[in-house]
């Protein structure tokens, strides 16, 4: 299987399988656009328990499996919103801990399967709800990145505090718990919410510049609502 990335403000992936049997997944309604010589398969890909995990963690039920007939066949895979997408060998990486709605597409290899935070706190308050995406198994997977993508490397024991919709993903090693705002100043006219989440090293964490929930309720008041 070969890659390339195409485009820059909607940037899309674009997969030549390079023989007949290679195959990606992706959520339903992930495809956009193919050439002749790829069959499509949909189901739960893993059990209807998987599925329905995978439902909790922001994806869909369904999941759509694309087969080459033949070599040379194209399929490309568009992010949903402004930003980069992120190539990521998962055997390499050793596996990752993404938010929901991280995931674009995986070479079938991938398995995508839901994972508790180790606090209940952590994930009641959180802002990315309980259950994360768990990635593992082998191969290369996709990530969308909402806005401009920041890689930071933590050190044994160092700590970032992150506004939880700008974080993407992050390695196992990574610690991932909930910090209250202190002050009630800050809580009620800080404009962070009551929450940040923080990131314990030693690992990588991949950041996101745009907090997709945050500019959705920016839009949301421009709306007109019935009766104005």
């Amino acid at each position: 299987m070969q890659y390339r990335i195409i485009g820059e403000t909607m940037p899309a992936v674009e997969v030549q399988f390079d023989a007949p049997g290679e195959s990606m997944f992706t959520q339903s309604g992930g495809m956009a656009w193919m050439t002749d010589g790829i069959e499509m398969s949909t189901n739960t890909k893993g059990g209807l328990m998987k599925g329905l995990g995978r439902m909790f963690a922001g994806e869909s039920l369904f999941m759509a499996t694309y087969r080459a007939s033949r070599a040379g066949a194209q399929i490309a895979f568009a992010s949903t919103v402004a930003g980069r997408i992120l190539p990521v060998d998962v055997g390499a990486r050793g596996g990752l801990i993404c938010q929901k709605g991280a995931f674009l597409c995986g070479q079938d290899s991938v398995q995508l399967n839901v994972t508790f935070t180790k606090k209940l706190s952590s994930g009641l308050f959180g802002g990315e709800g309980f259950i994360l995406q768990d990635i593992s198994g082998s191969g290369m997977v996709f990530l969308e990145i909402d806005g401009d993508m920041v890689e930071k490397n933590l050190a044994p024991g160092e700590i970032l505090k992150v506004d939880t919709g700008n974080v993407v993903a992050f390695e196992r090693s990574v610690e991932y718990g909930i910090e209250t705002v202190k002050g009630l100043g800050n809580i009620f006219f800080g404009g962070e919410g009551l929450f940040l989440t923080t990131l314990k090293g030693p690992g990588k964490v991949y950041l996101q510049t745009q907090n997709i929930a945050e500019f959705a309720g920016r839009i949301a008041r421009f709306i007109p609502t019935s009766g104005k």
